[in-house]
């Protein structure tokens, strides 16, 4: 199985960024997928998940109201659609496939421990 993450780049605060993670040897339309990110401190954060079907979607409670999480199943393909964007978003982000969603509605609680398929990351840099 093979996650790749592109569109990290440089963004003003304020801005808005999307990124993109395709994904290979595995039957995505199949799987649920989720974004990760890693803080500049080292910090591994749970960002948003979606449904094998993009039908669900959960997002933590600093994602909320700014990220989208969305999915092209045709295309095998996840997006993060981030606007309003501050210093504080800045990272490595993660895209991981076959993740269990939560059978809750409402703000996300990641797990401690993710054990899908992880790509190398793709860095996001918001300037202040």
């Amino acid at each position: 199985v093979q996650v790749v993450e592109s569109g990290g780049g440089l963004v003003q605060a304020g801005g808005s960024l999307t990124l993109s993670c395709t994904v290979s040897g595995l039957a995505f339309a199949h799987y649920a997928m989720a974004w990760y990110r890693q803080t500049p401190e080292g910090a591994r954060e749970g960002v948003s998940c979606i449904s094998a079907d993009g039908l669900r979607t959960y997002y933590v409670a600093f994602a909320q109201g700014r990220f989208n999480i969305s999915r092209d199943n045709a295309r095998k393909t996840l997006y993060l659609h981030m606007t309003n964007m501050a210093p504080e978003d800045t990272g490595m982000y993660f895209c991981v496939a076959d993740v269990s969603l939560p059978l809750y509605s409402g703000i996300w609680y990641p797990p401690p421990a993710e054990y899908g398929y992880w790509g190398q990351g793709t860095q996001v840099t918001v300037s202040s």
